[in-house]
This record gives structure tokens, C-alpha cells and sequence, in this order.
């Protein structure tokens, strides 16, 4: 019988992707998805790539207890795969308690449903983030944590929650992977990026530009410690980090505990080379500006990927050309988005920098 998978915000970026991905590999998928930043119409496209739909999708916020308990007393899941949560550092530092609330919150919620459904299996989206103003490059799964914003530290302290109960609950098996800069999109062009009002991630705001509805990229800072001065990021495509998820549903049984990798391609890219690629890939101009620092910002996050390589054989295989290409696909086929969204109008300014990680 194939495996039942629970995914929770299944119908994001990230999450849409690895739909993909499970369905092409047999497994059975159950979605959770309130759609604050994400539309139903992806899941529509995920049934399309993959030629079968999910099993099931519910429009719930994961931290009601009665709906969630439904789902779980519904199906019977062999495990679960964590995106749900809010991700942007500068709406973090502005609302953090609503980070609190909906990021450790929902965990720890979609915990308690685990834990009275007998569910112990779990594959949790991590970040980068954690890691925060490194003093070094690439960064090792022991080096030390250390957020500068409330997103980040979400990740952390959801880190911190599923360890603890790992230590105390001898039958959890949790892997956490914190996977650097996604961006790319499926190469059909017919799944990617599509947030809801201001994109948060770089990508996006770049082929928003180049499809001319934004106008130009504001660039957070070009005094960093880095080559052109310019935030550096470790990017890697959207399909490589679907493809490591379910590697490490594949995986969970290879220990009891909490383990946690890094999903990267160990190459770092700044701001303005990313800018410079994405341009090649669309054959326009993409217009930028530089201002200052943004707070909650570092100078470089580049990943040492070598532990998941050595405990599974597995490597990103995209580079960033190929990132750019697909995403740039994406966004020429669907010039306006996912339907049925409300999108920016052209006139407004975008902003980014020193983009967020995972």
C-alpha cells in the first residue's frame, strides 16, 4: 500500500513542489492549507504535473486544534511533512508575536495531533535563518545558532521544541532540514512562486520586474564584507529542495531522534550577480537602486552541504542559471500569476536585499 503523507501548507511554493514530487513517487498526499499566501488553483497544477490529484486538501489554519484532530481522525498518515508558516524577516520585525503565534504555535499544535494519533514521523522545513550573522562561510551543521530577526528565531525555537520532545518522546523520528535560498520553478512553467501582495523573496520580485509589473529592485546595503558588497546567498532550486524532502521521508528511519542537515549547493551568489543572471536568463534589464541596510539582514549565508551528501548520497543537481531560466518560465507563461490573486500594480517600487533564507 502506498504511504500517506500529511502536508501542511502543501499548496506554497516550497510545499506545491513537493506535491509534485510525492505524487510522481507513489506516495498518497493529504494537504493543510489556509491560503494565507498560497492558492488553491496550485494544487489544481500539482494534479496536472503529476496526473493524479492529491487525496485531500483542507483550507484550516493549523493552529485550530478540532480542525486539525479531524484531518488526523480522517486519514491515517504514516507521516508528515512541516512547511506551514509565515517567512518574510521584515514583516517578522514588525509583527513578531504574530510569528510567534503562528510559527512555534502551529507546530507545537500539529505536535499534539502527532502525539494523540500515533503519528511519529515527521520532516520539518527549517531554515538557513537560524544561523544568523555568521563569522564564517560555508556553515556546518554544528556551527552555532544565532537569529537576528523573530522569523528566524521561530525556526530555532521550533528546532529547539522537536528536539526536546524527541529527548522525551523515545519513538519520535524528526528530521529537520534547513535549506538555503529556494527559488526556480517547475519546468513545465506551470507551478512556481506566486506570492500575495509584496514578494518577500528576491526571485520573484525580479521576474515581477521583468514581466513589467514592478518597476525596479531596491537593493538593501552594498557596504557588506562581501565581493561587490552586496548580501550573499546560497540558492538553490525549488525542485533539488522537493527532491530533499522526500529523500528525507525516505530516510526517517535510519535513526530514532531528531537529526538535522543542510540542503544547499555550497556556491554563494550575491545580490547583484543574482541580479546580473536573472537578466541573462530573460534577456532584459532588470533596473535596481541601492539603499541602506535592512534590519534583521546578514552578510552571508553559504551552506556546507557535505553531511546529507554522506549520510544519503544525495547533492543538489541545478545551477543557477537553470534557477533563473525556470523561474523566469514561470512568471512569461503566467504573467499575471496563479488566477483569481490580487497582485501589485505596476507602479509600485520593489524591495529586497540581502534576501531571507528558507
Amino acid at each position: 500500500m502506498s504511504a500517506t503523507v500529511l502536508v501542511t501548507g502543501g499548496a506554497g511554493f516550497i510545499g506545491s513542489h513537493t506535491c509534485v514530487e510525492l505524487l510522481d513517487h507513489g506516495y498518497d498526499v493529504v494537504v493543510v492549507d489556509d491560503h494565507s499566501n498560497s492558492s488553491p488553483q496550485a494544487l489544481e497544477r500539482v494534479a496536472a504535473i503529476a496526473g493524479r490529484p492529491v487525496a485531500a486538501t483542507y483550507e484550516i489554519d493549523l493552529r485550530d486544534r478540532r480542525a486539525l484532530s479531524r484531518v488526523f481522525d480522517t486519514h491515517a498518515f504514516d507521516a508528515v511533512i512541516h512547511f506551514a508558516a509565515k517567512k518574510a524577516v521584515g514583516e517578522s520585525v514588525e509583527n513578531p508575536v504574530e510569528y510567534y503565534d503562528t510559527n512555534v504555535g502551529g507546530t507545537t499544535t500539529l505536535l499534539s495531533a502527532m502525539r494523540t494519533h500515533d503519528v511519529n514521523r515527521l520532516v520539518f522545513s527549517s531554515s538557513c535563518s537560524i544561523y544568523g550573522d555568521a563569522a564564517k562561510e560555508p556553515l556546518t551543521e554544528q556551527d552555532p545558532a544565532g537569529p537576528t530577526n523573530p522569523y528566524a528565531t521561530t525556526k530555532w525555537l521550533c528546532e529547539q521544541v522537536l528536539a526536546d520532545t524527541c529527548r522525551h518522546l523515545p519513538d519520535m523520528r524528526v528530521l529537520a532540514l534547513r535549506y538555503f535560498n529556494p527559488v526556480g520553478a517547475h519546468p513545465t512553467g506551470l507551478l512556481g512562486e506566486d506570492p500575495r501582495g509584496v514578494p518577500n523573496n528576491v526571485m520573484p520580485y525580479l521576474a515581477q520586474i521583468a514581466i513589467g509589473r514592478l518597476r525596479r529592485l531596491r537593493v538593501f546595503g552594498d557596504d557588506y564584507p562581501t565581493a561587490d558588497g552586496t548580501g550573499v546567498r546560497d540558492y538553490i532550486h525549488v525542485m533539488d529542495v522537493a527532491e530533499g524532502h522526500r529523500a528525507a521521508l525516505e530516510h526517517l528511519g535510519d535513526a530514532n531522534g531528531m537529526r538535522t542537515f543542510n540542503l544547499g549547493t555550497g556556491v554563494g551568489t550575491s545580490v547583484l550577480q543574482l541580479v546580473a543572471a536573472f537578466a541573462d536568463a530573460c534577456g532584459r534589464e532588470i533596473p535596481y537602486e541601492i539603499v541602506a541596510r535592512r534590519p534583521g539582514d546578514v552578510a552571508a549565508l553559504v551552506a556546507d552541504p557535505s553531511a546529507v551528501a554522506r549520510a544519503w548520497s544525495w547533492a543538489t543537481t541545478r545551477d543557477l542559471a537553470t534557477m533563473c531560466r525556470d523561474a523566469w518560465r514561470f512568471q512569461e507563461q503566467n504573467p499575471s500569476g496563479y488566477p483569481r490573486l490580487t497582485h501589485l500594480e505596476s507602479s509600485e517600487v520593489l524591495q529586497t536585499g540581502a534576501p531571507a533564507c528558507g
